[in-house]
Parts: C-alpha cells; sequence; structure tokens
C-alpha cells in the first residue's frame, strides 16, 4: 500500500503528541521514504511529531482541515473522528475534515477513549503500531 502513495501520509494528534510520535518513528524505520505531515492540535503535540520525523509540521485546526483534503492516508488516535475529543482538542471542525476525506484512514485505539470498537481487543501500543504497518504493506 505505502509504496503506491502520491501523496502525503497525515499523521494527527494532540495532548503531548507522543502516540503520532511513535507512529511516525515506526512508518519511518519501515518505509524510509515516506512523506508524512505531522499536524498536532497544539504546539507541543506539533514538537513531538517533528521530532518523531515528521518531513512537515503544522499545527491546529486549519492544518488538519487543509491537510485533510490532500492525504492519501491519516493516521491517528481513534479521537480524532470524534468532534470535542481528547479534552475537547478536537473541534467538530477537525473531526469533519477527518471524516470527510477520502483518504484511507487508520485509527488506533485509546484505552481512555470512550469510543469503543467492538472486536477491537485491547493490546500494547507496540502491538497496535505492528498491526498498523502490517496493513500500511
Amino acid at each position: 500500500m505505502v509504496a503506491m502513495i502520491k501523496n502525503e501520509i497525515l499523521v494527527i494528534d494532540g495532548q503531548g503528541g507522543g502516540l503520532g510520535k511513535s507512529i511516525i518513528e515506526t512508518i519511518k524505520k519501515h518505509f524510509p521514504d515516506c512523506f508524512i505531515i505531522g499536524v498536532g492540535t497544539n504546539a507541543t503535540a506539533t514538537s513531538s511529531l517533528k521530532k518523531g520525523g515528521a518531513d512537515a509540521i503544522a499545527t491546529g485546526e486549519n492544518a488538519v482541515v487543509y491537510n485533510a483534503k490532500k492525504a492519501s492516508i491519516i493516521i491517528g488516535p481513534i479521537g480524532i473522528a470524534f468532534a470535542n475529543s481528547m479534552y475537547g482538542e478536537i473541534s467538530p471542525m477537525m473531526a469533519y475534515a477527518v471524516n470527510e476525506s477520502e483518504a484511507v484512514k487508520y485509527f488506533i485505539p485509546m484505552a481512555q477513549s470512550k469510543a469503543k470498537i467492538v472486536g477491537v481487543k485491547n493490546q500494547t501500543m507496540n502491538d497496535y503500531l505492528n498491526d498498523l504497518i502490517d496493513l500500511l504493506k
């Protein structure tokens, strides 16, 4: 899948950006030539995405809306699909942009999220990241 990407992978994260950083590091390890845009909902998250190896970074609602339109793949915690999640960091416009994007979307379940997906078992974050890489191959 990744070898056929013509546009960008968009990684979105909020809070401290730790999950997004791990996502980017893992993708870059397996697919070093991928172009990844890291968008944080706040400056702290954006900084973490850059430290993880994002090729480009941006912050805030407009950055999510703009980049979601262009991305081939969107990856982030499941909360990016729900308005007002992540303690209010995901605005309704952000969630709408993610959901309306034609990109293929990969959501990582989070233990603290109130959104539960039937059939998804609790795993370690490393297991979820390994599953993500398998899906991207």
